[in-house]
């Protein structure tokens, strides 16, 4: 064989070589269609929110290849459920298309608590979302900074910044209301220790202002009031007047001190004269 084909001319055999391509594409062209299914299409099904081993089992019934690229976590979700396929549901793909999967991770991921006193709401609604956790309660309470802040509540609990936290948690925010306008009285803070005085501006829906310390204070839990700013009374001995959510300064001292026993002078009392 080798000699009859070498005692062709080189022209001949260039048309041979030729017809075998030629012949060879054409194979190849008509078969293209059954070897990359051309025209065999499927609809892609939903499976958001199904689990990941019947969505595979969905998926491959119907002819498609399955792959997990993704894990993502959802609390309202539960775990190893589908959160995104693609292609989208209801997609049309050829026969054999990879559909890829992103599943809820079973447990959340820890996320450090940020320190949200002192933002107004806003801010800290959006800093909680990039950490992916969630706003919940909002209760609000008397404050001179309105709409900020105040306290962040986990399950009921102050919750302090910095403490490792389930991602998708409901942070409590407690928010300033602004000051009231109803006014009354200060409270008379002046013998009592720094606890005492706490709770009592808590129920009187004041603000603990400056805290000055007197440097024998060792114990300032225990420590005593020694004086206030705004004062119980004024100096022509009034009572003081303020107005929820406004705060009180203090002077802390280990010693209590010493308080006027007196009684404030009464107001003098008139009678008409019959006439």
């Amino acid at each position: 064989m080798f000699n009859s084909i070498t005692k062709r001319s080189f022209g001949f055999n260039l048309l041979v070589v030729v017809g075998i391509f030629a012949v060879l594409g054409l194979l190849f062209f008509l078969l293209l269609g059954v070897i990359t299914k051309h025209g065999d299409t499927l609809t892609v099904p939903d499976v958001y929110k199904k689990n990941i081993q019947e969505a595979t089992m969905i998926l491959e019934k119907e002819g498609f290849s399955v792959d997990v690229r993704d894990s993502i976590y959802v609390d309202s979700l539960p775990g190893l459920a589908v959160w995104e396929q693609t292609p989208a549901r209801g997609s049309v793909v050829k026969v054999g298309r990879t559909i890829y999967l992103t599943i809820n991770k079973v447990i959340p991921p820890m996320v450090q608590m940020p320190d949200l006193t002192g933002l107004t709401f806003r801010s800290a609604e959006m800093t909680l979302h990039s950490l992916r956790l969630n706003v919940g309660d909002t209760i609000y309470k008397p404050d001179f900074a309105t709409n900020t802040v105040l306290q962040q509540l986990l399950n009921g609990k102050t919750v302090k910044p910095g403490r490792d936290i389930p991602e998708g948690s409901n942070i409590t925010l407690v928010l300033s209301s602004g000051t009231g306008n109803t006014e009354n009285p200060a409270p008379d803070l002046v013998g009592l220790t720094f606890l005492e005085a706490k709770e009592t501006l808590s129920a009187s829906n004041l603000g603990l202002g400056t805290v000055i310390i007197d440097p024998s204070v060792s114990d300032t839990a225990n420590a005593f009031v020694t004086k206030q700013t705004p004062p119980r009374r004024n100096a022509l001995n009034e009572l003081n007047m303020v107005r929820a959510g406004e705060t009180i300064d203090i002077w802390l001292s280990a010693t209590r001190p010493t308080k006027d026993s007196g009684v404030a002078p009464a107001a003098p009392v008139t009678t008409e004269q019959p006439e």
